[in-house]
């Protein structure tokens, strides 16, 4: 059974860091697209970051010098770093896996973790 297991969340003040990670198990991910969306409360889910297996990345416009997405294939692990954040940045952040149409890095993925809340106070 595959899992996605995001930690890492918190409560933060703006201008402050976090490191998210998402470990998955059940099967390897080393060939595979990675990647973290987020969804804020009473708005739709959306593309954070993703890292292809070959290590091209992309962002969203609104993390662009802020966050940082990494992984470890030998940890089957990926990360996201995330700086200078602001209260926007508030949300539940959901790690996502294998990603079925290699045209379109904002998905769909196939598997998805439960996600991790992050909340930014001003």
């Amino acid at each position: 059974q595959v899992q996605l297991v995001e930690s890492g969340g918190g409560l933060v003040q703006a201008g402050g860091s976090l490191r998210l990670s998402c470990a998955a198990s059940g099967r390897t991910f080393s060939s595979d697209t990675m990647g973290w969306f987020r969804q804020a409360p009473g708005k739709e889910r959306e593309f954070v970051a993703a890292m292809r297996s070959g290590g091209s990345t992309y962002y969203a416009d609104s993390v662009k010098g802020r966050f940082t997405i990494s992984r470890d294939s030998a940890k089957n692990t990926v990360y996201l770093q995330m700086n200078s954040l602001k209260p926007e940045d508030t949300a539940v952040y959901y790690c996502a896996a294998d990603l079925t149409t290699a045209w379109n890095i904002r998905g769909p993925y196939k598997y998805w973790g439960q996600g991790t809340q992050v909340t930014v106070s001003s």
